[in-house]
């Protein structure tokens, strides 16, 4: 088994390029989607969140995800704290779901894969990267967000240079018809490949 880390800042099209590596037979993992479901499922960080933040952040026993991003967007310390207490039920849940399957491809997906050092359990890292303005386009029709709200969650998140230098692999998803062929060939690649 392969596990790959797939990463990219917001916009870059990250769910497309997972898409199609699930088209080619890999198995993925959310991490975002997983560690939403852990912060509503999962007791201990339940009462863990809301001695950080306040009982307010739940409502009707579901975590207020706005509330939640907006006090985390505008408090850097707060989404450290957020993000120390959230990242190590993830990797164990991960383990727990790579344990339990046979693929031979794993995808992790993470937009905050190095700061979260999720980096260090795969075997290969794929950055996805966008032209800036595909990325803007993408993310307003997406979240009608306005271009400050925007330009404010990016500064929240690791350079793109960073992320390309640390890849073992780049795609550049500015045209589906380029993304298809580059997963395609990376897939392959992969697939040849012993781990090291």
């Amino acid at each position: 088994m392969k596990i790959i880390g797939l990463t990219g800042g917001i916009g870059s099209g990250k769910s497309t390029v997972l898409q199609l590596f699930q088209e080619l037979g890999a198995t993925i993992y959310i991490a975002d989607i997983e560690a939403k479901k852990l912060m509503n499922n999962s007791k201990e960080l339940v009462k863990e969140i809301k001695l950080l933040f306040g009982e307010q952040v739940y409502k009707n026993d579901e975590l207020n995800t706005s509330l939640i991003s907006s006090i985390v967007f505008s408090n850097n310390v707060k989404l450290k704290a957020l993000n120390k207490i959230v990242h190590p039920k993830v990797k164990a849940h991960f383990k727990e779901f790579i344990e339990n399957t046979k693929a031979e491809i794993v995808i992790y997906e993470a937009a905050i894969l190095f700061e979260s050092g999720s980096n260090k359990m795969c075997d290969f890292i794929i950055t996805v990267t966008a032209n800036f303005e595909e990325k803007v386009k993408r993310i307003r029709t997406r979240d009608g967000a306005s271009k400050q709200q925007i330009l404010e969650r990016m500064k929240h998140q690791l350079e793109d240079d960073y992320k390309i230098k640390n890849a073992n692999f780049v795609i550049r998803n500015n045209t589906i018809k380029d993304t298809k062929l580059q997963v395609s060939t990376i897939n392959n690649l992969i697939l040849k490949l012993d781990n090291y």
